[in-house]
């Protein structure tokens, strides 16, 4: 699939996402499409959004027939975004999904990082708090908008700019780190045990030094190592223009950062190997990184992270092509001062008497859930005592013919008991109102005579 340099931009700089290649060859071209392309994480912490929102951008036609005429500032500015209003219907429609989905898991981290830190979220302002992500827009939460990609564009564009400095420094707290659990490794040791044991460490790194001249990156010498040795090729017959067209691995017209890093592994296995004790995968990593750094900034023109023909071929005819100064491997020079290192245990201090106050509160909020739960379990068991007895006694009484007593053990009659002796107590007023009617009536007294 061939793309503009300044869509490309966008996908190798923010997604690394790449489509499977049209070969020019057609003879060749279902070979080159049993071969699938890798995804290479950004880094990002928005990584999937930005690779699915990119996807979807690519299968509108308009959207990619403007991408065929834009450069790399109009993506980078924002000019491009507004080319947004003249989408599909679909594709603003899935857009719109895909940002949902992203402010949902926005709002999740939030939660988990205010539930992290026992803050209080009854009345969570989520606009307020969804500022803090640059890459979309917080005010508008359901639809996708020219804005959002302007946004989304712009942080990406800015994020990477920092990414290989973080990078850096995550490496120099790596080693920091290392140096620090070998001081205090060393500390626990008797005086015999340590002094062996330093011995032993140096010499493997001694060891680790002992490696063949590494070529400068991007120098005549370390591309005809490649031609050589990789593409199988006779180094008399070495020609840039080749060389670019066979490492150029999807036919973009470009090579991008994780093609470049390609060039430098059999530089980097002169010094590295992962069997061997004395060499640090994670320093491997570093050392490709500032390769890749290094050529960038002499071949890199137009600083769009990206190396064009043009580019490379005028970097061929540079005096550092032909005769570059000797690389210098990481160990020749540390990735921090004593100063530094001296600051990052101090942290490390701080860090281990905080956790440890978490811990000890954690036990004791534990110690206090347990007393707690004894208290229950016994309040548990006296219910069921009680219970229990009062069961046995209802079922003794109703064995003895005795009415059920009260829980005070007072005793308790039936309704229909209580029933029987209100008919009883009524059946002979009943009778007794009844009487007058049956009886014959007894003669009138003191009646007056008639004559």
């Amino acid at each position: 699939m061939n793309l503009k340099p300044g869509w490309l931009l966008l996908l190798s700089i923010c997604v690394g996402v790449w489509s499977v290649p049209i070969d020019r060859n057609v003879d060749n071209q279902e070979a080159k499409e049993e071969v699938p392309e890798e995804n290479v994480d950004t880094g990002l912490y928005y990584d999937r959004y930005l690779r699915e929102v990119i996807e979807v951008l690519e299968t509108d036609p308009h959207f990619r027939e403007k991408l065929q005429t834009a450069n790399t500032e109009d993506i980078k500015n924002g000019r491009l975004s507004k080319e947004l209003d003249l989408v599909g219907h679909h594709v603003r429609t899935r857009l719109d999904e895909l940002k949902r989905q992203e402010v949902s898991r926005l709002r999740m981290l939030l939660k988990a990082k205010l539930d992290s830190t026992n803050t209080q979220s009854l009345q969570m302002d989520h606009t307020s708090l969804l500022k803090q992500f640059e890459h979309l827009d917080p005010h508008n939460q359901n639809t996708f908008e020219a804005k959002d990609l302007e946004l989304l564009i712009s942080t990406a564009t800015k994020d990477l700019e920092n990414y290989d400095a973080e990078r850096h420094e995550e490496f120099k707290r790596y080693e920091m780190l290392k140096e620090h659990e070998r001081r205090e490794y060393l500390k626990g040791l008797d005086q015999e045990k340590r002094e062996r044991e330093e011995k032993r460490m140096q010499e493997l790194k001694d060891k680790h030094r002992q490696h063949p001249k590494v070529n400068a990156p991007g120098s005549v010498a370390q591309l005809r190592e490649v031609w050589e040795e990789t593409d199988g090729l006779d180094p008399k017959e070495f020609n840039a223009k080749t060389f670019f067209k066979l490492h150029d691995t999807n036919e973009d017209g470009v090579l991008d950062e994780q093609e470049l890093e390609a060039l430098f592994t059999k530089e980097l296995e002169k010094v590295y190997d992962a069997k061997n004790e004395e060499d640090d995968m994670m320093e491997m990593e570093e050392e490709r990184l500032r390769m890749r750094e290094h050529v960038m900034k002499n071949v890199d023109a137009n600083k769009d992270r990206l190396v064009s023909l043009e580019e490379f071929l005028k970097s061929t005819e540079k005096k550092e092509f032909s005769n570059p100064r000797e690389w210098e491997t990481l160990e020749t020079k540390p990735a921090y001062t004593e100063e530094e290192l001296q600051r990052f245990e101090v942290e490390l201090r701080d860090k281990e008497e905080e956790l440890k106050k978490k811990a000890e509160n954690l036990r004791q909020q534990q110690e206090l859930l347990k007393e707690r739960g004894k208290a229950l379990e016994v309040q548990r068991k006296d219910y069921q005592q009680a219970v229990l007895e009062m069961s046995q006694r209802k079922k003794q009484q109703a064995a003895d013919g005795q009415p059920p007593a009260g829980p005070n053990g007072e005793l308790q009659f039936q309704p229909e008991a209580q029933k029987v002796e209100d008919k009883e107590i009524k059946a002979p007023v009943e009778l007794q109102a009844e009487a007058p009617n049956h009886l014959p009536a007894e003669p009138p007294q003191n009646l007056p005579l008639h004559t």
